[in-house]
């Protein structure tokens, strides 16, 4: 039986007659009889009593009334909650980033995405770049983020977020007092650096390529830990603007630039390329994008 034969079989137990019914329906009589009649065979029992000139509900049809109207009324509740996310994005979106992403660039995007649309539950799951990369691929997660470029062809790519790398020292530091300082001068100093990752590919491809020899203290997969160890002097490090600005502002650290390199950041919100978005998901990626053309406006 269909939803149709339903409200057929409503509107005749309503009215208590076929005619009338075939009048409301926009049917013939022999349609809508063929229809009751279907639905009595299907549930093997006679739901309409039409002895005596009048129509009546069986037993049987009385206890099927009560399953046609919940079955109709469960259908009118899923159609009209279909149609209100189709206009509020409901659900749940997993975004997995490193640690510096989660704590400074994405907190603002989750802001906006909670005020605009509270609703929607966002997971947040902290990894590093290979297994962002997994974790996208295989569906694990909504979102991943990470830094430019992406060779992998099986995702789509969405830039959100660009800055500069800086090089932090401790307040006290022979380079605190500069604003700029050569790649060669810098790598004179005890350097901690990123264990892994785009930036740490970066740096080692730019020491390869001046050929320097930098001396490497240590090395790290926390950008929270390289900042605590360079506000304790054990060295200097590089790392994203963003991650320190909080810092600088309190004077815990103290940072200056490459005078002679142009070290840059470019973040990219990254989903595989045939998932079907939700509209939750898709709400997620207009406000990350829009957050950007206004902080690239600004500056």
């Amino acid at each position: 039986m269909d939803f149709d034969q339903l409200e057929t079989f409503l509107e005749v137990a309503r009215l208590r007659s076929f005619s009338r019914a075939a009048e409301r329906r926009f049917r013939t009589q022999p349609a809508i009889s063929a229809q009751i009649r279907s639905i009595e065979e299907e549930v093997g029992a006679k739901l309409l009593d039409r002895s005596g000139g009048r129509v009546a509900l069986t037993a049987a049809g009385k206890i099927f009334l009560e399953y046609a109207q919940d079955v109709l009324e469960a259908r009118r509740s899923m159609l009209a909650n279909i149609a209100e996310s189709d206009r509020v994005p409901r659900g749940e979106i997993v975004v997995t980033a490193n640690e510096g992403t989660c704590l400074y660039i994405l907190p603002e995007v989750f802001a906006q995405f909670k005020q605009e649309y509270p609703a929607v539950s966002v997971s947040i799951r902290r990894s590093e770049r290979g297994r962002i990369l997994e974790a996208v691929l295989d569906n694990s997660c909504d979102f991943g983020v990470v830094s430019m470029p992406i060779q992998e062809k099986r995702v789509t790519v969405v830039p959100i977020h660009s800055d500069r790398l800086v090089v932090i020292t401790a307040p006290g530091h022979h380079l605190a007092g500069h604003k700029q300082a050569t790649l060669a001068d810098i790598c004179e100093y005890p350097l901690l650096l990123p264990k892994i990752g785009r930036t740490r590919d970066a740096l080692n491809a730019l020491f390869d390529e001046r050929r320097l020899r930098p001396n490497v203290s240590m090395e790290l997969d926390s950008s929270e830990l390289l900042k605590r160890f360079v506000a304790a002097n054990v060295g200097v490090g590089f790392i994203p603007y963003s991650n320190v600005a909080e810092d600088l502002q309190s004077r815990a650290l103290a940072a200056l630039t490459v005078a002679d390199a142009k070290l840059e950041r470019h973040l990219a919100l990254i989903y595989r390329k045939e998932k079907a978005l939700s509209r939750a998901a898709s709400a997620f990626i207009n406000i990350a994008v829009k957050l950007r053309s206004q902080a690239d406006s600004s500056h």
